[in-house]
């Protein structure tokens, strides 16, 4: 139970929430076409989640770290810079952990 609380906290916020839903869709969700990598296989670059929500790059960066804390989101480090993807799995599990303890 205590997993799921961590959890529910870390999406507790209406910005790291968006994240989480950006990062489902993210060629849909971002401007990716000029990224290095396939979003959809290794993530999408911290700056450009940044600009997309609009708050200072260290705001994003403690609330990509607080959704990778629980699980929700991985990162992927390639060179100088840091690409987050959504943990479909993890996201699949709280649903169904949700879904029995409610």
């Amino acid at each position: 139970m205590s997993d799921i609380i961590t959890t529910l906290k870390a999406i507790n916020n209406p910005v790291r929430l968006d994240i989480l839903r950006w990062l489902k869709e993210p060629k849909v969700n971002f401007e990716v076409a000029d990224q290095l990598v396939d979003a959809d296989e290794v993530g999408v670059c911290v700056s450009i989640i940044q600009e997309k929500a609009g708050l200072s790059q260290s705001t994003v960066s403690a609330y990509l770290a607080t959704l990778q804390r629980a699980g929700l989101v991985d990162s992927n480090r390639v060179g100088p810079w840091t690409y987050y993807k959504r943990n479909h799995e993890r996201v699949e599990q709280l649903l169904e952990e949700l879904k029995c303890q409610l």
